[in-house]
């Protein structure tokens, strides 16, 4: 989702540049494996995150060797591009708007994973051509520390004592980033009202960010006060970041809100390991993998099937009571997301 062109690779594999090109008995060497493109958050420092004990699973089950590489959802979906003519991924994982519109671009095919049919309606693809493997929420991020209660709507993000402060990822580039502009949009009224507030923000703003990621250990340290990101992320990185807190902002006088960021997989049309993409799917969605969604991973079963009683799960549905969820207009932002993106360029002047 967020940073750009970071990659990481499962045990001692390294992504090969020439998976396919190479001569020889490439084919046969490689039929164990299978690549996955995905925006960061789900991989654990230390090996503890989702990813890190289903890959460790999938493995064990199938003695099918993950290859991971990580990125900003948007970068993911460039990367596809550019590899379009020579295909290297198997399977793409990235936040909305970006899983649209990479199938907006051709690059994932119809795939229905076992276990699909418990997910909700507005989490998969009505062509089957993705579906969410972790529910998610988006969310801010402030240093307990520093500040003895989050601010409680956007208009206090205006106050002085925020002057590099504070920091949000960039949209276009990051989810996160993007669903900055998203959320703020539906808490002003639309894109202009949205606008004027951002460019009002930007006298705060550190300034652009491909990684929201970092911004976590940042507002840890007290080098930031407040930052953008999500639930999962962020529930995961505070199990190790003492003054990391998370909030919702609010408009003056309304509700905090929120809306459903989902880490969303597909099967990336001409896969060169299309079976063990297939079978990898299968796997993220089996009641094993989303059981372990809360427990380990810290984020929400994308299972409607799947009811978690762990702790983490009853701490994550604590810190979502009295927030708003609403439903983002994904037609029209994948449709008109270049534009809204130039419309904050122009506002904040970056």
């Amino acid at each position: 989702m967020r940073s750009q062109a970071i990659a990481a690779v499962t045990g001692s594999l390294a992504l090969a540049a020439t998976l396919t090109a190479c001569g020889g008995n490439s084919a046969a060497s490689d039929e164990k494996v299978v690549t996955v493109y995905s925006a960061d958050g789900l991989k654990g420092e230390g090996g503890k995150g989702w990813y890190d004990q289903v890959f460790k699973d999938f493995e064990k089950k199938t003695g099918i060797k993950v290859k991971y590489v990580e990125g900003g959802s948007g970068e993911m979906v460039q990367r596809a591009l550019r590899e379009k003519v020579n295909t290297q991924a198997d399977v793409m994982v990235t936040l909305p708007p970006f899983i649209q519109q990479a199938d907006g671009k051709g690059l994932l095919q119809k795939y229905e994973p076992k276990g699909a049919e418990h997910v909700d309606g507005a989490d998969k693809a009505e062509n089957g051509n993705w579906t969410a493997i972790v529910n998610n929420y988006f969310s801010f991020v402030y240093n307990k520390k520093e500040l003895k209660q989050p601010p409680a709507t956007w208009e206090e993000l205006l106050d002085a004592k925020y002057k590099n402060k504070l920091q949000y990822s960039t949209p276009g580039v990051a989810g996160d980033g993007t669903a900055v502009l998203i959320k703020a949009m539906h808490d002003f009224g639309g894109k202009d009202a949205a606008m004027e507030y951002l460019k009002k923000l930007q006298a705060n703003n550190v300034g652009p960010s491909s990684s929201t990621s970092k911004l976590a250990p940042k507002t840890d340290k007290g080098e930031l006060l407040v930052a953008n990101g999500d639930v999962q992320m962020n529930f995961a990185q505070a199990k190790s970041m003492p003054n990391l807190g998370m909030w919702f902002p609010k408009k003056g006088g309304g509700k905090p809100t929120t809306f459903a960021l989902p880490y969303a997989a597909g099967l990336v049309k001409g896969a060169p390991h299309t079976e063990n993409g297939k079978k990898l799917l299968d796997f993220m969605l089996s009641e094993q993998a989303q059981k372990q969604v809360s427990s380990v991973g810290g984020g929400f079963s994308a299972r409607s099937d799947i009811k978690a009683t762990d702790a983490n799960a009853i701490e994550l549905t604590k810190l979502m009571d009295g927030v708003e969820v609403f439903q983002p207009d994904w037609a029209d932002i994948d449709k008109n997301l270049s534009a809204y993106v130039d419309a904050w360029k122009s506002a904040t002047g970056s």
